[in-house]
């Protein structure tokens, strides 16, 4: 299914870290010829793993980085998450080493065509509003999410054929790591600050976006949010033809809202109400997914099916129940404020919102004008004091300090009245007390299911 390349037969081949995209181009070089090391500085915490690439002929080092790793190598696959500091990847760029991220090898595998989505926020939802809207529409061609979503491209790629669709979705942090890679068709759904402490500078986090579209040409397409100027300028880069979208119909070029319609060009396609998934955000990307399914040939039927069904991704403004009539929303991927700000413009109804997590340096006056209409406040995480700090110069007039998002659960509760919306949307990144945003989530979807219980039972 995949292409025979014959690029990395005999040639050694070192894969930094040993998590699932590491694992997974460990597997699929071995199979393309690659003589394969991997190597990480923690040691494994599943030896059976590690015993699977051993019967692949695939050397595994852990425990350390040592620098004789990069004796006689041809090329190095880096862990997206691994810095460019890191004792190795240094070393390696010093030597002139190529380093690639795993995305490029399912590129160079691939035997279908390529979508491509980057972006500060909203990744994750257009590129399954794609993967669902291609899906809807055709029988033959099929399209299957990766990349930063779950499923490592490389993987997903070895299994496609011609007439298949890879939708990826791609981190500033993989994008770094790529030469060849190539999509028919790109997206770009916004840019704000983040990742600086990685990538040095905000400049040097637009330049990693950007290099989605540096390899596309006059045939192919770079979908851009079009409410921005920075983001305006940005697709001046592309040698792709610029499709717009606007939720704010600052271009009928493309998908636009006017009137509250959903537009393609000249085309309505539906109401905006009717898409299912809360949030001015959520708009947004609808209209960068439904910009993709028309450059793609998707019927205006399929597209209106998916927007008028699609529930949301986990922990992205995503519904978990109803207590007494208060609804509770896990938005655990708001790891920034234009996540928050754009959750909370999402509902019309009194919100109780739960904020707080890992300390920038950042300070949270931006949040003041969306804190106005707060029901009440309930913080947590390092930058308690400073989220309160911004719901008292909102006039916020409840507001409690606890441990994390899941002693919030209850107090939330207790400030909420029927009718009122209980909303997970940290702000923040959760690595001061969670490994991920999605355990945080999970965890907070566990406390208001006992909390229901508990209340059932009273």
């Amino acid at each position: 299914m995949m292409k025979k390349i014959t690029t990395y037969q005999g040639k050694k081949v070192l894969v930094l870290g040993l998590g699932k995209s590491g694992i997974n181009a460990a597997e699929l070089l071995a199979k393309l010829g690659a003589k394969v090391t991997v190597n990480d500085k923690n040691e494994p915490s599943d030896l059976n793993q590690v015993a699977a690439l051993e019967a692949q002929n695939i050397k595994v080092v852990t425990g350390s980085h040592p620098l004789a790793l990069l004796t006689d190598i041809d090329l190095m696959v880096k862990n997206p998450g691994i810095p460019y500091t890191n004792v190795l990847v240094a070393e390696a760029q010093k030597r002139g080493l190529k380093i690639i991220t795993e995305p490029e090898l399912a590129y160079e595998i691939l035997e279908g065509q390529m979508i491509a989505i980057t972006g500060t926020n909203g990744k994750t939802t257009t590129t399954t509003m794609i993967t669902l809207m291609l899906n809807q529409a055709s029988a033959k061609q099929h399209a299957y999410k990766a990349g930063n979503i779950g499923i490592s491209a490389s993987k997903q790629a070895q299994t496609l054929g011609q007439d298949d669709i890879l939708v990826t979705e791609l981190s500033s942090f993989q994008l770094l790591g790529i030469s060849a890679l190539h999509p028919h068709i790109a997206v770009l759904t916004n840019i704000y600050e983040a990742h600086t402490d990685y990538h040095g500078s905000r400049e040097n986090y637009v330049k990693a976006k950007m290099r989605i579209t540096m390899n596309q040409t006059a045939a192919d397409y770079f979908v851009v949010n079009w409410d921005n100027l920075e983001w305006r300028e940005l697709s001046k880069q592309s040698q792709a033809q610029v499709v717009p979208f606007s939720r704010n119909n600052l271009s009928q070029k493309g998908a636009y809202l006017k009137d509250g319609i959903l537009y393609f060009r000249d085309e309505a396609i539906m109401a905006a109400a009717d898409i299912k998934v809360p949030g001015t955000h959520n708009v947004e990307n609808a209209l960068a997914a439904l910009a993709v399914a028309k450059l793609m040939g998707v019927p205006t039927a399929a597209i209106v099916e998916v927007l008028e069904t699609f529930s949301g991704v986990k922990h992205r403004t995503q519904y978990v129940r109803t207590i007494n009539d208060r609804k509770f929303y896990n938005d655990s991927k708001a790891t920034n404020m234009e996540s928050t700000e754009k959750a909370l413009a999402g509902f019309k109804q009194p919100v109780v919102l739960l904020a707080g997590g890992l300390d920038r340096g950042f300070t949270f006056e931006k949040l003041v004008p969306f804190f106005k209409d707060l029901r009440g406040l309930v913080v947590f995480g390092q930058t308690a004091e400073l989220i309160a700090q911004a719901g008292k110069a909102a006039g916020v007039k409840h507001i409690i300090r606890t441990e994390n998002a899941v002693t919030a659960v209850p107090l939330a509760y207790q400030l909420s009245q029927p009718g009122d919306i209980v909303l997970l949307s940290p702000a923040c990144a959760s690595w001061d007390q969670w490994k991920t945003f999605e355990e945080r989530g999970d965890k907070f979807i566990e406390a208001v299911t006992k909390l229901a219980q508990e209340v059932e039972e009273k």
